[in-house]
């Protein structure tokens, strides 16, 4: 009783007066504690039971140890605890070869979990979910539809939370079709309205850029808990509905809901632009009065509000709120922390400064850092510290990755140095590395239309590009601002397109 409200001092000291003390009585205190948070604790009490024999702990002594396992640093405890199954002889009880699974999936282990899934001579719904689950969220979702397909033809019924995982694992891959086909067997099956469902459907949905569906969902959904909220505000964001995200948020905080950090997190990168920025601070103060600064992905989003900006005061807030991380909070930045100051530097068009920072962190900058810092570059169109980065990030990461080296042809391109360009598009060829062509698609009257990016070879070339030029020159008549400047998402640099339009014309 004491162990289970959390009275765990109280507890101890029942435990130490028992004169007999049974496996029930130890797993009482071995549960209380992992319950509680004091895995140490747990451990060391489990270890005391071990000592005192083998037939002293059964299969819940296993099972609560088992549950405690959750990261890659306990992967040994699971190991140890995996051989005294077979020892004690409970590798055929369900409940401990699916605990097993469980904590197996939990540190990324995953041939050792699917081995003791297929080893298992009995499953339940609870061991299919287990191993669905388990690849969906290791990111192994192709795998995991399978199995879900495989176990619908077996004699057990899937749950709610076998659905849940499926639907978790078409969100991975934006598997419309399926993620669809799973909504209609829960609406036939006639599951109740949950938002642990609603909200796995909203992310499916909004994975897939249907944001239709995720709206009737939402509005539709008799209870919204704080992860239903949250999942359509990401969903908003990602597929670039940030107004209607903002006015949603903007609802939330009026009607008094107890906002949690991974709301916070999803909302942050709305303030980006001047006009919201003062709404960005109000909620920079709300972070700060809720606690959740020292949130990695709050921090991120907080520094990343002020990148957009060229205004030298708000560089040095960020500049200030990142120092802070350390001096008022404790926190040692990561390299996502790291990169997101480069970022700010970046935009705001102190390219020295970045650089400067780069040379002064405490640990080796990886990708992410020169990224941020050559994509700054061809922005801006600075030669010299692009060239750098560029050579920074392919020793950080020797992959046949294109990017750096379209970034820097883009630099020359914006310079017009056509013989630099010429240089370094040469060496992606020596080193057979090329770039993946954009290609879209239209459907019209039932037949479909291609289009690849610096097509000359179709047979309506000519007329595609005056039309596009024309649009072009109508934006700059409107007033709209165009960058001419080659970004690292172009495909097809101003060199390109200007001879194109020479061409077409």
């Amino acid at each position: 009783m004491y162990a289970r409200c959390g009275e765990l001092h109280d507890a101890v000291k029942v435990f130490e007066n028992m004169p007999v003390r049974d496996t029930v009585s130890w797993n009482s205190m071995i549960s209380g504690f992992i319950r509680n948070g004091e895995l140490e604790m747990g451990f060391e009490y489990f270890k005391d039971l071990m000592t005192l024999g083998v037939g002293l702990f059964d299969h819940a002594s296993l099972t609560t140890i088992l549950s405690a396992c959750d990261k890659a640093q306990l992967l040994s405890v699971i190991r140890m605890v995996h051989g005294l199954v077979f020892l004690s002889g409970y590798e055929m009880v369900v409940s401990v070869g699916n605990a097993l699974v469980t904590a197996y999936f939990r540190c990324r282990c995953l041939d050792s979990g699917m081995r003791v899934f297929n080893e298992m001579v009995e499953k339940n719904v609870i061991t299919w979910t287990a191993v669905i689950s388990g690849l969906a969220q290791n990111e192994f979702c192709e795998e995991s539809l399978r199995l879900f397909d495989e176990f619908r033809r077996e004699s057990v019924v899937p749950n709610h939370l076998t659905y849940l995982s499926a639907l978790l694992a078409c969100s991975g891959i934006q598997a419309l079709m399926k993620g669809k086909q799973i909504h209609a067997i829960v609406l036939k099956l006639g599951f109740q309205p949950n938002p642990s469902m609603e909200s796995a459907l909203m992310d499916m949905y909004s994975k897939c850029g249907i944001v239709e569906d995720v709206w009737r969902i939402f509005e539709s959904a008799e209870v919204l808990d704080i992860v239903s909220l949250t999942v359509i505000l990401v969903g908003f964001v990602q597929n670039g509905f940030e107004k209607d995200a903002l006015q949603i948020f903007i609802k939330i905080i009026k009607s008094g809901i107890d906002i949690d950090a991974n709301l916070l997190s999803s909302i942050l990168g709305v303030f980006g632009s001047d006009t919201l920025l003062n709404l960005g601070k109000q909620v920079h103060s709300l972070i700060i009065k809720k606690g959740f600064l020292t949130n990695p992905f709050i921090g991120n989003g907080l520094i990343n509000i002020f990148c957009p900006t060229r205004h030298v005061g708000l560089v040095e807030k960020g500049m200030e709120f990142f120092k802070s991380m350390q001096t008022v909070y404790g926190m040692i930045p990561r390299m996502e922390h790291y990169a997101s100051v480069v970022d700010m530097l970046g935009r705001s068009g102190l390219l020295n400064e970045a650089k400067c920072f780069i040379e002064r962190l405490p640990t080796k900058p990886d990708v992410q850092v020169w990224q941020a810092l050559l994509g700054a570059c061809s922005f801006h169109g600075n030669t010299d510290i692009g060239m750098h980065a560029a050579q920074q990030w392919l020793l950080a990461s020797p992959d046949d990755t294109p990017i750096p080296y379209v970034l820097l042809a883009n630099i020359h391109s914006s310079k017009k140095q056509w013989k630099e360009r010429a240089t370094i598009i040469k060496k992606m060829k020596e080193t057979r590395i090329s770039k993946e062509t954009g290609i879209s698609w239209i459907e019209i009257a039932k037949k479909v239309h291609n289009f690849v990016v610096c097509d000359q070879m179709h047979p309506q070339c000519k007329t595609i590009y005056r039309a596009l030029l024309e649009l072009y020159r109508h934006m700059g008549d409107e007033g709209q601002v165009l960058n001419k400047k080659p970004l690292s998402h172009m495909d097809c640099d101003e060199y390109e397109m200007s001879r194109i339009f020479n061409v077409s014309n």
